[in-house]
């Protein structure tokens, strides 16, 4: 049984079935050679993006990583400047400059992807400041990975945002991986909860798979930041389903039984046959949502491929130095 509004969990689900329908089509594009550069695919995390942004507005400021599609659809990103951007057109989003890893719109609060493991935390931290100087309640929130809980940023920013008492939530997404090295190998704390817990932050771990879970996690966090009292931590089990990128060159070294093992708890699939158990949507309703995102998606293909490349003398626009 669940807690949630039927129209919560139809949005829900249909947020996280356009996030998978979405980043199937750039996997297919790319192995087909139509896209420059890589793809850092978002597919078996999307219950994370979706639970986390279904409690934030446009004023709410939100920063991704290299893996950040997801995150851009959730937040409320048009999905043909993004197919646009990673085409590299000039109807993108940066104007076909900053691919798939630098996806920004300012006017929902996406402030955009690094290509720079745990490069977004400091930045992250900037914009709590802001929003706590704001006084308007708005929280910034960080997506970012186990493997950037290694880097120095990480542990500074979660330093300042303690002493600071900054509105930010951390969202770790935990697939256990840093490319093909296991935590186990790289974590000299073992468990990435004990890290923000020793700089005195709330700190929650959760089911990165169960988008209900993640939902109401998420809607702790947010009320809890919102409410003056700091800065929350959240950290979410979960497993990306493609290598760390999508490339011939690199191997994917992660046992195939443990990839197996995820699959089956794919959160697509468990929340669609929870819905349709519980009576909230039957098949019909299903393959509707289904068609409605998969025209959608069909529109922003047509929208980048129809989209022409930037011109030579663009490169020197929007080119700012300090």
């Amino acid at each position: 049984m669940s807690d949630l509004d039927k129209t919560v969990q139809i949005d829900l689900f249909t947020k996280m079935l356009t996030i998978r329908r979405f980043e199937e089509r750039v996997v297919q594009e790319f192995n087909a050679g139509n896209l420059p550069g890589v793809v850092h695919s978002y597919i078996g995390e999307e219950a994370i993006a979706v639970g986390v942004c279904a409690h934030l507005g446009v004023e709410d400021r939100v920063n991704s990583h290299h893996r950040g599609h997801g995150h851009c659809i959730a937040k409320g990103a048009d999905m043909r400047r993004m197919m646009a951007e990673i085409y590299g057109k000039k109807t993108g989003y940066c104007k076909g400059k900053g691919g798939s890893m630098h996806i920004a719109d300012f006017k929902i609060g996406m402030l955009g992807a690094d290509g720079i493991v745990g490069a977004g935390l400091p930045i992250a931290v900037g914009a709590a400041l802001a929003a706590k100087l704001e006084g308007k309640g708005k929280v910034a929130v960080v997506f970012f990975g186990d493997g950037a809980c290694q880097e120095g940023e990480f542990h500074e920013s979660l330093n300042l945002a303690g002493i600071w008492k900054l509105p930010i939530i951390f969202v770790c997404e935990n697939n256990l991986y840093g490319v093909n090295t296991h935590q186990e190998y790289a974590l000299a704390a073992r468990e990435i909860s004990r890290m923000p817990r020793a700089y005195g932050i709330s700190t929650t771990v959760e089911d990165g798979n169960d988008v209900e879970a993640v939902f109401h996690a998420a809607k702790n966090a947010v009320a809890h930041c919102r409410a003056g009292n700091g800065p929350s931590f959240l950290e979410f089990k979960t497993y990306r389903w493609h290598k760390h990128f999508l490339s011939a060159f690199l191997a994917d070294l992660r046992p195939r039984e443990e990839l197996e093992t995820w699959k089956a708890r794919c959160p697509v699939e468990c929340y669609q046959q929870k819905l349709t158990k519980s009576g909230v949507l039957n098949q019909s309703e299903m393959e509707g949502i289904n068609r409605k995102i998969m025209d959608q998606v069909q529109a922003a293909v047509a929208f980048a491929l129809e989209s022409p490349y930037p011109a030579p003398e663009d490169a020197l626009a929007d080119v700012f130095s300090a």
